[in-house]
């Protein structure tokens, strides 16, 4: 009997705890229209799971109780892709010029049901070479995940673009 109202008790405090926890939800609208995405639906995939996965990594820093619902319309990689001839895959090439990334979303930042912020939104990240990032060399989309960041901080959570 002991263990089953310590089981209970458990239970209860775990469904506590997950309500007022934050949250995002992440839809994409037609992605396969998208200006620029990769030709492989493997990759395509990659991308969408990619910035999806940013998206709750940065919802982790919401107050308690607060959800996000993003709903993205467009997005444009860094650089261009080019088909290489002598191999099954294509290559991004980013030179810094006019070929920045960018993203069209709305978003609606509810908290107890209520809505605290919503709007629509053109992101950009136009000296995206120029910058220091975060995160890592290696990560593909670094600079659209600089730009969402970038976003989330300003209107979202409202600190400053990050420096970084």
């Amino acid at each position: 009997m002991r263990l089953q109202a310590g089981t209970w008790l458990a239970a209860a405090l775990l469904a506590a705890a997950g309500a007022a926890t934050a949250g995002v939800t992440v839809d994409y609208v037609k992605p396969d229209e998208f200006l620029d995405m990769p030709r492989s639906p493997q990759d395509r995939e990659h991308v969408l799971k990619e910035m999806t996965r940013h998206f709750n990594k940065l919802a982790e820093e919401l107050p308690a109780g607060q959800n996000l619902k993003v709903t993205v319309t467009d997005i444009d990689l860094a650089g261009r892709e080019e088909p290489r001839r002598w191999a099954m895959d294509d290559i991004r090439i980013m030179r810094g010029g006019a070929d920045w990334p960018t993203m069209k979303l709305s978003y609606t930042l509810e908290q107890g049901g209520q809505v605290v912020r919503s709007g629509e939104e053109s992101l950009k990240n136009m000296m995206y070479q120029q910058r220091i990032n975060r995160h890592f060399s290696s990560d593909a989309l670094r600079y659209e995940k600089q730009m969402i960041d970038d976003w989330f901080h300003k209107s979202i959570v409202g600190s400053q673009v990050s420096s970084r």
